[in-house]
């Protein structure tokens, strides 16, 4: 797309100044495209009273709110380079993070910042609140003061506009395609999170590939409840929407089942962006206990009567998600093979993609009508390609580290020139640490075998797989979630049992571990290949520790 970034959006908010932009679900505060574009004004204003220059820090620290997205939007339409910081990171996490990129200025809730010390931010000029957009700390010096400048913004505002705020008032700097414009911490499953750097270029490519396959067009409706400081939320539930005119309603609040069925059925959305635990837990706890009981269990054993049946499942799921989507994406983590493989015998319209932080974060995507089982998608044509690193251990002909170009792939890690060096090459092809090979007619439809770190090389030299062996375990009694580790050269699987289920049969944790050993054991390894058999099962007493894209934190379980 022969255009920049800021110019997208210069061109849509003008375009689309009287449709309603976003909302905040629960609450009747709709903002226009002209309200938006004001709102985004006004903190222009306020950054210019204040000395921020373009290419200056501002990280923004709190839940997804309308407020939120008018401070990352204002900061990069104003040149500088916003920082946004998952508000699932405890305090002193995020308190390192404001000071490893250098912030000058901070926005944040209020109830976090209740845990944070100003004092340990040496170099914030401010600080200041999302919720009520007052100063709460500041640093004096020969510039104006935030306080002074956050009170003289109306009447700044004001002199400026004097006939009033206007589409052909919204106007925004042209900046070099490599400029910084995000960096993203990320919340990596392997340690502590690294800050990736996003240009406006990086961005340009997830935002023209959204608006060219129509992902969101102008008018569409779009419940926004996946975390928007994180890389696949902010692209396609806020940067894409607001490229071409969506209505996105921001949910606000924790994503529960419950929650979320009742938000899909008044926002109806039009593109539905999710992660793969939704689906699994729609999929175990409505649909499974369905079709596996008399008489419906009989009749999908019978050839014709069987379609009828699942027809009506897809009716089902399709009115739960609102009923006037176009199709679901599933990103972020691997979706269940069992779970996967019901949802295509159903023609339920489902994708499933695959992306990182580092590219922004699109890698490959296929419409739902086109989509290949176990795969991820094919790497965005013209701004993409995909190949194979032959990797040590892996002997399996074809299989390897996928590596990535093009681009979408990142600048580098913010003050890490090793890690930097470590995954992206001198000719620009990146190593992604995910294993796998690459089929389709040309070569760049990628399947997904797990990751290099986490692979596990079995005493006579095989390669394992956790996840896939985890996958089949999932979906078997009493099971919410588990890992797959390799304990002294004996794998183990370790398990935290679905708490419901526990509750409905009065089941202790020591009675669920003794029955799983010797039930679920065997029926699982019956599954698995000699050198993948599991030794034993271990009871977790608790959910394992997750990062905010809900995957487990290995590294921890190690």
């Amino acid at each position: 797309m022969s255009t920049s970034l800021l110019k997208i959006f210069e061109t849509s908010f003008r375009e689309n100044f009287d449709l309603p932009c976003v909302s905040e679900y629960g609450h009747n505060n709709t903002l226009t495209y002209g309200e938006f574009a004001k709102k985004i004004a006004r903190i222009h204003i306020l950054y210019k009273a204040c000395g921020i220059k373009q290419g200056d820090k501002v990280a923004l620290l709190g839940k997804n709110t309308a407020e939120w997205v008018s401070v990352f939007m204002a900061t990069i339409t104003y040149g500088a380079v916003v920082v946004p910081i998952l508000n699932d990171f405890n305090p002193n996490d995020a308190q390192h993070i404001v000071n490893h990129c250098d912030a000058t200025t901070l926005f944040v809730d209020e109830s976090i910042y209740e845990h944070m010390d100003f004092s340990g931010m040496p170099r914030l000029r401010a600080v200041v609140s999302l919720d009520r957009h007052v100063v709460l700390d500041e640093r004096k010096s020969g510039r104006s003061g935030f306080a002074t400048a956050v009170k003289a913004v109306a009447r700044r505002f004001a002199a400026c506009y004097p006939e009033g705020f206007s589409p052909e008032h919204i106007s925004y700097p042209q900046l070099d395609p490599q400029t910084l414009c995000i960096i993203n911490y990320t919340s990596g499953t392997t340690g502590f999170s690294k800050g990736v750097m996003l240009t406006h270029d990086n961005m340009l490519g997830n935002v023209s590939f959204g608006i060219s396959r129509k992902l969101h067009e102008r008018g569409s409706r779009v419940l926004s409840f996946l975390p928007l400081a994180h890389a696949y939320g902010c692209a396609f539930d806020m940067l894409v929407p607001l490229a071409v005119g969506s209505h996105v309603t921001i949910l606000g609040r924790t994503p529960t089942p419950t929650v979320l069925l009742r938000a899909f059925a008044k926002v109806r959305p039009t593109l539905v962006l999710c992660v793969p635990l939704i689906l699994e837990k729609i999929y175990r706890k409505q649909i499974v206990p369905m079709i596996s009981k008399p008489p419906l269990s009989w009749v999908l054993s019978v050839p014709l009567l069987d379609k009828a049946v699942y027809g009506r499942i897809r009716s089902k799921l399709i009115d739960a998600f609102g009923g006037e989507f176009k199709e679901v994406i599933v990103g972020g983590a691997p979706l269940n093979r069992e779970v996967e493989e019901f949802l295509y015998k159903i023609r339920f319209p489902f994708t499933v993609g695959f992306g990182m932080t580092e590219c922004g974060p699109l890698i490959s995507y296929t419409p739902w009508s086109e989509f290949v089982p176990t795969s991820s998608g094919h790497t965005l044509p013209g701004i993409m390609e995909a190949k194979i690193a032959k990797v040590e251990d892996v002997s399996t002909e074809g299989l390897g580290e996928i590596m990535v170009k093009g681009q979408n792939v990142m600048k580098g890690y913010y003050k890490n020139p090793k890690a930097t060096k470590a995954v992206l090459e001198p000719d620009g092809w990146m190593h992604t640490g995910d294993m796998g090979y690459l089929g389709g007619d040309d070569g760049q439809t990628i399947f997904i075998r797990g990751r290099y770190k986490t692979m596990i090389l079995s005493a006579n030299g095989q390669n394992i797989y956790p996840e896939e062996i985890e996958a089949k375990l999932n979906n078997m009694p009493y099971v919410s979630e588990s890992l797959v580790v390799d304990r002294n050269g004996v794998l183990t699987a370790l398990v935290y049992p679905d708490p419901e289920q526990l509750d409905a049969e009065e089941m202790t944790f020591e009675n669920v571990e003794r029955i799983m050993n010797e039930t679920t054991l065997p029926e699982l390894n019956k599954q698995l290949a000699p050198y993948e058999q599991i030794k034993h099962i271990q009871i977790m007493p608790q959910e394992f520790a997750k990062t905010p894209k809900r995957s487990i934190k290995r590294f921890l379980y190690k």
